[in-house]
């Protein structure tokens, strides 16, 4: 505390007891103040606030000074350097050249573990991420993603029967059946990608190298694992959603395995409302198929068209109120063929392990100056529920 700042306080102090002063010898007195005591003691008063209002000044504006002080001597004590942070592209394109071979991991997303090896910027393995969605329909269309860190078998806990509740009379004991359970196993089965590209595109390339790699890699990827989690048949690759689906409607042996509006109104009442009535429930066929349907109207084919076609950018159309998703590797309509699926969709669950891993190599291809690049994701799917979440339907056999 200053000097200054002490004076004032004494001088507060003694103004204090002049007021003091002042009252006790009214009081001794047995008296009031006079009129002219009263102007005396307002004035004390008065510069006893004013004295308490400036020495706190002064003590916060010294505080103030010694931070500020404080601040200036650390700054001069260590020269002020201004570090250049280089943008995720830069950083890309750093990896890309060669320029440096590894860098920080870093999540995919929030809940998502960091890949290993030489990865990538977060925003580029963002883009191999949405780019693998976006082509695998299942990812992007409700199912459950799961992720983790490793890849032993994962095991999920099932329910295979609900069992059954009864009406109970009074006096008697309660009975019902009980439900049953087991449980599927998720694996981390690989799928991946090389690319070669030569040094010198790398190192005088004009164009959006980094874009091609994310959209053509991701698209790849999502091509290949997304085949499987519509029509793989397990083992040694997912259990696509078609295979383990159940059947909720067979065609008419007369129409080649054709749906007709029918076989879609009782394939859609085969699921049960608790998986009908979810937001995640959807409609899941090839684009020929729809086409198909795109031309069922109501009454006998004079009516309204049953397909309603989205207005608004990114939302699905609809059929029978419920989205509709196609992928190509839903069979075709035929004989036999699963050519139409609907439930819901977030009873099929999706395992990833650490995301996508993107990597590079300056040998593999060294006798033709090439850089190679490796993307690889390790995966499983299955339908989690398979009591009737999701339906399907087929074409009759005949």
């Amino acid at each position: 505390m200053s000097d200054l700042a002490k004076h004032l306080l004494e001088q507060r102090a003694n103004t204090w007891e002049q007021a003091k002063a002042l009252l006790d010898n009214a009081a001794e007195q047995k008296r009031d103040l006079t009129a002219e005591e009263n102007v005396q003691y307002d004035r004390m008063t008065a510069d006893i606030e004013s004295l308490r209002s400036r020495a706190d000044k002064l003590v916060e504006d010294e505080a103030n000074s010694e931070a500020a002080a404080a601040s200036l001597r650390s700054l001069a004590k260590v020269p002020e350097r201004r570090e250049v942070v280089p943008t995720e592209n830069e950083e890309l394109r750093k990896f890309l050249s060669g320029e440096v071979k590894a860098y920080e991991l870093r999540a995919l997303s929030k809940g998502t573990a960091t890949a290993g090896g030489n990865t990538v910027p977060t925003s580029f393995r963002s883009q191999l991420w949405e780019h693998l969605v976006e082509t695998a329909t299942l990812m992007g269309g409700g199912a459950t993603i799961w992720t983790t860190d490793s890849g032993e078998s994962f095991e999920v806990p099932i329910t295979l029967t609900h069992g059954a509740a009864a009406a109970v009379s009074e006096g008697v004991a309660i009975a019902g059946t009980d439900p049953t359970f087991s449980k599927r196993t998720l694996g981390a089965f690989k799928f991946g990608q090389l690319i070669k590209v030569s040094r010198e595109l790398v190192e005088d390339t004009g164009v959006d190298l980094e874009g091609y790699l994310a959209r053509a890699v991701g698209r790849n990827i999502g091509n290949a694992f997304g085949a499987k989690l519509i029509s793989g048949v397990g083992t040694t690759e997912p259990t696509g959603i078609t295979v383990s689906s159940t059947l909720g409607k067979t065609g008419s042996a007369s129409v080649a395995g054709v749906p007709n509006l029918d076989d879609l109104i009782d394939l859609f009442y085969s699921v049960t409302p608790p998986y009908r009535n979810q937001s995640t429930a959807k409609w899941l066929l090839k684009d020929s198929t729809a086409a198909v349907i795109r031309k069922f109207r109501e009454g006998a084919g004079t009516g309204q068209y049953l397909w309603q076609p989205s207005v608004i950018a990114g939302q699905p159309d609809l059929l029978l109120s419920k989205p509709v998703l196609t992928d190509p590797n839903v069979a075709g309509t035929g004989l036999a063929a699963k050519s139409v699926l609907f439930g819901d969709l977030s009873a099929y669950a999706v395992r990833v392990v650490n995301g996508i891993k993107f990597e590079r190599s300056d040998e593999f291809a060294f006798d033709t100056d090439q850089i190679t690049f490796r993307a690889t994701i390790r995966g499983d799917g299955l339908l989690v529920d398979q009591t009737g979440a999701v339906k399907h339907f087929i074409g009759n056999a005949a």
